[in-house]
């Protein structure tokens, strides 16, 4: 489930930060990607979507990286 999340972070942050997909990976940091609250937000609000759950912003932007984030997600499917 863990990597499936990250494919999704991946994807909209790709898009997000006018990366390609392939640049990023689970230990890519926020701050290497230069992701503003803006961009988490939007982050957010689509996993949230995506899988039907309610995830904490202040929770998720205390993770460095994607993986981190990630992990904090599957944690509340859980």
């Amino acid at each position: 489930m863990r990597n499936e999340i990250l494919e999704k972070i991946m994807e909209r942050g790709a898009y997000l930060w006018g990366r390609s997909k392939e640049s990023l990976n689970g230990d890519t940091t926020f701050t290497e990607v230069k992701a503003k609250s803006a961009h988490i937000s939007q982050i957010t609000t689509f996993l949230e979507d995506l899988y039907d759950v309610e995830i904490p912003y202040m929770g998720f932007t205390r993770c460095k990286t994607l993986g981190e984030a990630a992990a904090f997600v599957e944690q509340l499917l859980d």
